[in-house]
């Protein structure tokens, strides 16, 4: 079988994305070793090509616009053309981008609505635009692959596509395979990010959907309740500059809750520290107002850390 892959993000291990796409690039061996890709991309992918397996790489270069009009260019045009072109079986867009014109069945995945769903993350006149125009060429696709029962009941309920066409296809953690951290690990991540000896832990972004106000005054009223102040909040990633409605500063709510002296900020944490990381915390809070998955989550359970979250 032929497919042909909207590439978009191939390579780019920052976005969730692009992990995505990555991981099910480096397996597709494992699962499908019928299948040849043609990975359509607008770029070199940074990741090492040799690293996937049946997989070529087809250049589309973009065209010299401004980026968010040569991206829709990309999407709507270069990609369903050349997927004819090849004469592939599928185009599989592995993001919410399918294209109106879709010359050969197109599998599209969604991996949540937030844009739908959630009126702070609406944008303006053309974002909103862009999002009315992928919802209705997801209602096109021959397929669409969701990440959780949760985003393929939101896809039906939202888009008005049949439950037949939707398809929960889970994510597995991205540590999946790799044996648990040694002691000598352990000791290195504890030292490397001079992490207190006991610790509950929050690692995820910091957009207002994240709820981190709501992870702070939780802590603070454990405190407040007679809880051990031995055990510290850790907040691990990279803080967002200023803060705003969007992305309040996380140091600003510490202060307001007078936790300055209970939180510690550990910044970015390398993917290959993770494990560890988990392993170290007392538990995983992740009380998130709404996720396609929620990835973190499974890799906290993987590493045998308790977790505290939402049913969102």
């Amino acid at each position: 079988m032929e497919i042909a892959v909207n590439g978009w993000f191939a390579g780019d291990s920052a976005s969730g994305s692009g992990q995505y796409i990555n991981h099910l690039l480096n397996t597709i061996a494992e699962v499908a070793p019928g299948a040849h890709l043609s990975l359509l991309s607008p770029h070199a992918p940074t990741q090492a090509v040799d690293a996937w397996p049946q997989v070529d790489v087809v250049r589309l270069p973009l065209l010299a616009l401004p980026r968010h009009i040569a991206k829709l260019w990309f999407e709507q045009v270069s990609v369903p053309a050349a997927a004819r072109q090849l004469g592939a079986d599928v185009l599989w867009v592995p993001y919410w981008a399918a294209p109106w014109w879709q010359p050969v069945p197109t599998v599209v995945t969604i991996h949540d609505l937030i844009p739908l769903l959630l009126p702070a993350y609406r944008g303006g006149v053309l974002q909103r635009l862009y999002t009315g125009l992928v919802s209705r060429t997801a209602r096109r696709a021959a397929a669409v692959i969701a990440v959780s029962e949760a985003a393929k009941a939101d896809i039906i309920a939202q888009l008005g596509i049949p439950a037949a066409r939707v398809h929960a296809v889970l994510h597995g953690p991205n540590q999946e395979g790799m044996p648990p951290p040694t002691p000598e690990q352990l000791a290195h991540v504890r030292n490397r990010y001079d992490l207190p000896p006991a610790f509950f832990l929050y690692l995820g972004g910091f957009d207002v959907r994240k709820n981190l106000r709501g992870t702070l005054e939780a802590y603070r009223l454990y405190l407040d309740r007679g809880g051990d102040p031995a055990v510290r909040m850790l907040i691990a990633g990279k803080l967002p500059v200023g803060g705003s409605v969007f992305f309040p500063d996380p140091k600003k709510i510490v202060a307001e809750l007078n936790l300055t002296a209970h939180v510690q900020f550990c910044g970015w944490i390398d993917e290959a520290d993770k494990p560890a990381l988990y392993a170290l915390s007392t538990a995983y809070i992740f009380p998130s107002l709404y996720e396609g998955f929620g990835m973190m989550v499974v890799e906290a359970m993987q590493a045998g850390t308790p977790v505290v979250t939402s049913d969102r």
